[in-house]
């Protein structure tokens, strides 16, 4: 997870200088990182909780989850050192969370997915974990919010990607696009400052909606607050996302 001070990204969350590049498949300029702004398409991005914030959410969030269309409009893709340790039903789900609100519910994690590389010995090119909400209310979260699709096997860089996160000492979400880079073969790289410890987990989402990424994997996701990795999504994810949409 990533570990780095908020105090030495803060000041990069400024407003998007005229030189800056614009991105041609994200929505601002290249490598500037914001506060995302309230409601959709972000209210797909949410914070993770212990199940027991769920009454006092401020200031309890550590890591980022974004919701991914499924069979059954119920999942999830975090980083799987988010849920390593936990039995997924002590944890809870704030899509669109904001300033201690939860202006789209708390939704329970009642299952949990992790792929066999990370639960035989946390390899961090396994990184990427799925987890399977209950329902509120009688809704299941993806008719709420709505969801990107999760998509494995493209090529890295073929697109700028969104990130989209919430560092543990901010009550919003930050963004940033960038083009990812490739860190050996199983990894790759994303340049972009302000994404700080909580934002493991933070989808990486392409032009089309797609989850292409999730920051974690090398070095449980980066060491420090500008450069931030996600395992490379191929068979093994492709496979875990099978069979946690497959899940009654």
């Amino acid at each position: 997870m990533k570990r780095t001070a908020w105090i030495a990204a803060a000041a990069l969350l400024a407003a998007p200088s005229a030189s800056a590049a614009v991105a041609d498949d994200g929505p601002g300029p290249l490598g500037v990182t914001v506060v995302a702004s309230a409601g959709r398409p972000f209210a797909r991005v949410g914070a993770l909780f212990g199940a027991d914030r769920a009454g006092h959410l401020a200031g309890g969030h550590f890591c980022t989850a974004s919701v991914v269309h499924s069979p059954h409009h119920d999942l999830v893709v975090t980083a799987a050192h988010c849920l390593d340790g936990s039995d997924g039903t002590a944890l809870v789900f704030v899509p669109g969370y904001r300033d201690g609100r939860a202006p789209y519910g708390i939704w329970p994690l009642r299952r949990q997915f992790l792929p066999g590389g990370w639960a035989a010995g946390g390899d961090e090119d396994s990184d990427v974990a799925f987890g399977v909400l209950g329902p509120v209310r009688g809704r299941e979260v993806e008719d709420v919010v709505g969801a990107y699709r999760f998509v494995a096997g493209t090529a890295v860089g073929a697109t700028a990607v969104t990130l989209t996160g919430y560092p543990d000492a901010r009550e919003a979400p930050v963004t940033c696009s960038n083009r990812p880079r490739a860190h050996g073969v199983s990894q790759q790289r994303l340049a972009c400052p302000g994404f700080t410890g909580g934002t493991s987990g933070s989808p990486w989402v392409n032009g089309d909606g797609e989850v292409v990424g999730v920051l974690g994997g090398h070095e449980r996701g980066g060491t420090t607050a500008g450069v931030s990795y996600s395992v490379v999504l191929g068979r093994e994810a492709t496979a875990l996302y099978r069979e946690a949409a497959a899940d009654p």
